[in-house]
Formats: C-alpha cells, structure tokens, sequence
C-alpha cells in the first residue's frame, strides 16, 4: 500500500508540472502559440542572416543582390532561397536601402493562428505588422 501512495504522489507531481511548465507555457504576444513563435524565431533569424549578407554584398558590389545572386556567391548559407514554414521572402531595393520582408499566405485553418507579415530594414531593425 505504501508504494501504490509513493505512486500516486509521483503521478500528481508530474501532473503538476505538466499543467503548470507545458500547459501553460507564455505566448510570444497576443495571438501566438508557442510553436507559432518558435516558426517566428526562425523566419526573423532568416531575416536578419539575408540583411546582414545584402549588406555585405552591397559593400563589396555597391548595389543591391537578388536571392539567387547571394546563394550564389556564398554571402548567405541558406537551404531553401525564399521560404520557411510557409512564409515566403523578398527583397525590394532602392539606392543603399533595402528591406527585407517575410509574408505568409492565409491560413484557411484556424483563425486565431497569427501570421503576421515581418520586415528587416539596412539598420537590421525587425519590424512585424499584421
């Protein structure tokens, strides 16, 4: 009988920390699950790998590259050129600046799953916006 309650109390413990450390893990903002921000750390790490190779590039070249032209030439090391997860990326470039933007197409799932579109500029600031 004693080990049947050394048991139980295990089992509540491990309850316990399931609800309270798995459960009820703290969202990114409003919106997001946690595996939604674990996507999101990782498109804006995308982001900021392909502004800091523009701006190489741009400093070696004195103009802007395309995707292909920073594979290519090894400024970025990336597998897939333009997307993650969904979201899909481009460079818009105009004299020395440029911005970076990262879209996800709608989601025809579920709507409280938010994808909002994220921007990296040549000062490598990350904006998001909806």
């Amino acid at each position: 009988m004693r080990a049947f309650g050394k048991l139980l109390v295990a089992a509540l413990i491990i309850a316990g920390i399931y609800y309270f450390y798995v459960r009820r893990l703290p969202t990114a903002s409003d919106g997001t699950a946690p595996t939604q921000a674990i996507l999101l750390t990782a498109v804006k790490s995308d982001l900021l790998q392909i502004a800091q190779g523009e701006r190489k590039y741009m400093a070696l070249n004195s103009r802007c590259a395309s995707f292909e032209e920073l594979i290519s030439s090894r400024t970025i090391l990336m597998e897939r050129a333009a997307e993650r997860g969904g979201y899909t990326y481009t460079i818009e470039c105009s004299g020395a600046d440029f911005t970076i933007t990262a879209r996800h197409a709608p989601s025809p799932g579920d709507p409280s799953i938010r994808y909002p579109t994220i921007q990296v500029d040549q000062t490598l600031q990350i904006r998001e916006t909806e």
